[in-house]
């Protein structure tokens, strides 16, 4: 090491050594005649040398009179495991309360200097060694800075990501003989089969913008295109039959429309708070009541036995989420308050829409619950203003019944929903026990200010708008996570849609359905998966009663299809 090394070495060494310096002893008394000798010279610098050899040590426990409590003990314990450049005295001790003198200080000081002479020789040799390599290193990281550059100079936003998946299902649907022409199948013309039988290839397209502005909200924008508009497993022939991804703008098929937009944000540590001009009440639950959600097929089995309550009413409003305290694996208690108005855009007080007003078609949902890890129970409650879609998810003339609640003069009708969540899932995946999830509903419907039927009219007459007082619905839901194969899922899910339970004119309703549906999911990689999938419906018209004059007497549904998703 040249004089100039030395000498931009020496501060810092020295800066080592300053803790031990302040509280040093006088090296006269370095234990023994001849370490005396060695020092009080000042010149035999090899004899000093060989003492220090000699009393070398390697660990400060090594020193009696050093303890882990001395305010330098740290500082003293680097300088000798990390340097080896500290002696101690013959009898094991350091006297580090003796005063220290400039020659003592000198001669540390080079021994220090000498050892990290000996690093700085064997980084270089290193260095050298490793040369090609590092230069190859050096070179990857200068291709990835400027790559970076690259990406960052080019990004779409520094706020927004953009993900998106698309669903693709191909299937058909096969109907049962009671799909005629003529009532009770007369004709034995199965005219369901002619006009919605054949093979369907459709798909459900998502763009998704997630953009944050503090790290903890998220305004949501998501774009939608589909070609569903004429598929039958969009409600062509039967509503029940409608898958839950099948989607198609209202302005055709293959056109993109805006399907969310609303902006989440914080409002204290236990409240999340939800508004925006196309919002989903689903979407803003303080707890979903389910574990069966590794596929979605049939829509009806995607509102959790409780159709009522979840009905998926998406327009303008606001949400309120509370959460109570919600740390990871620990039980949490949690509501949530919405009120979604479809037609919010409108603000005529004489026509449908507007917010907050007597013909909003408003829906306002409250839901409780407390989750644990392993299981969770919930309570939901929604009041739906006359012309929400109160029946949604229901067989075709209960649903057509249900929704097409007339605004009467007095604006006095409306619905009261109610629902009820059970949900439990296995510690361990892979099992033969599945998680196991129950939903039942009900909804209350207002008297009407319309005529109820007589007691001998027909089926459909009795299902007509004003004579239906209350409907009932229920779900149970079978999931196997990782089932045979690690990342693979199975499902299963059966219940009655809502189906009508009471009647105004004191009949009792020959009301009635099922439905069933059975799922493979195959998980191909992170991002594609495939999943064979079969589903069936009984009566799905509920029009089946012994008095009934319409078509569809006694029809039912099957059917299979296979969904492909792809994320990206």
């Amino acid at each position: 090491m040249n004089l100039f090394q030395q000498l931009l070495l020496a501060p810092a060494a020295l800066g080592l050594l300053a803790p031990i310096a302040a509280q040093a002893a006088d090296v006269s008394s370095l234990s023994g005649a001849s370490a005396a000798s060695a020092y009080s010279a000042q010149q035999d610098t090899d004899a000093f040398r060989a003492w220090q050899s000699q009393n070398q040590v390697t660990s400060v426990a090594q020193f009696s009179d050093v303890q882990p409590t001395d305010w330098a003990y740290q500082a003293l314990s680097n300088l000798v495991e990390r340097y080896g450049c500290v002696a101690g005295y013959p009898e094991s001790t350091f006297k580090g309360k003796q005063a220290l003198s400039r020659f003592e200080a000198a001669a540390l000081l080079n021994a220090c200097l000498d050892r990290v002479t000996e690093v700085t020789d064997e980084l270089r040799r290193l260095q050298k060694e490793f040369s090609k390599e590092l230069a190859v290193l050096k070179g990857r990281v200068s291709g990835l800075e400027a790559k970076v550059g690259k990406l960052e100079a080019a990004q779409f936003s520094t706020t927004t990501k953009l993900q998106g998946d698309t669903k693709w299902s191909l299937g058909a649907l096969s109907f049962g003989s009671g799909n005629n022409a003529a009532p009770n199948g007369t004709n034995g013309t199965n005219t369901n089969a002619q006009t919605a039988g054949g093979l369907a290839f459709n798909y459900d397209l998502r763009l998704n913008l997630s953009t944050s502005f503090t790290g903890k909200d998220l305004l949501y924008t998501r774009l939608r295109a589909g070609n569903y508009l004429t598929s039958p497993f969009n409600g062509t022939t039967y509503k029940l039959a409608t898958l839950d991804q099948a989607f198609a703008s209202s302005a055709g098929n293959d056109v993109f429309q805006l399907d969310r937009l609303y902006y989440r944000f914080p409002a204290g540590k236990e409240l999340t708070v939800v508004v925006g001009p196309k919002m989903r009440n689903t979407e803003t639950l303080a707890i979903t009541p389910f574990y069966y959600s590794d596929l979605d097929v049939l829509d009806t089995f995607r509102v959790w036995g409780a159709p009522g309550v979840y009905n998926k009413a998406t327009g303008g409003g606001a949400a309120v989420i509370w959460k109570q305290n919600v740390k990871k694996g620990k039980p949490f208690f949690a509501a949530s308050l919405s009120y979604v108005a479809p037609s919010a855009q409108a603000g005529a007080l004489n026509a449908a829409g507007g917010i907050m007003n007597q013909l909003s078609s408003s829906n306002v949902n409250t839901q409780i619950g407390y989750q644990a890890d392993q299981w969770k129970a919930t309570f939901g409650y929604r009041y739906g203003q006359c012309g929400s879609t109160s029946a949604s998810r229901a067989a075709d003339s209960t649903q057509a019944a249900g929704n097409a609640e007339v605004c009467p003069s007095t604006y006095g009708t409306g619905t009261n929903s109610f629902a009820l969540g059970l949900a439990w899932t296995p510690k361990k995946n892979g099992t033969v026990v599945p998680s196991i999830s129950a939903g039942w509903g009900l909804t209350a419907y207002s008297q009407e200010d319309v005529a109820v039927p007589a007691t001998t009219a027909t089926q459909s007459a009795q299902l007509a708008v004003g004579n239906i007082a209350a409907t009932q619905s229920w779900t149970v839901a079978l999931q196997w996570k990782d089932a045979f194969i690690k990342g693979n899922s199975a499902g299963m899910a059966v219940g009655q849609p809502s189906f009508v339970t009471a009647l105004r004119n004191g009949q009792t309703p020959q009301d009635g359905n099922f439905a069933w549906e059975w799922w493979y999911k195959f998980q191909v990689t992170d991002n594609i998966s495939v999943s064979p999938a079969l589903f069936y419906l009984s009566n799905p018209s509920s029009a089946g009663a012994a008095t009934s004059t319409t078509t569809n007497t006694g029809a039912n549904v099957f059917g299979g299809l296979v969904l492909a998703q792809f994320k990206f």
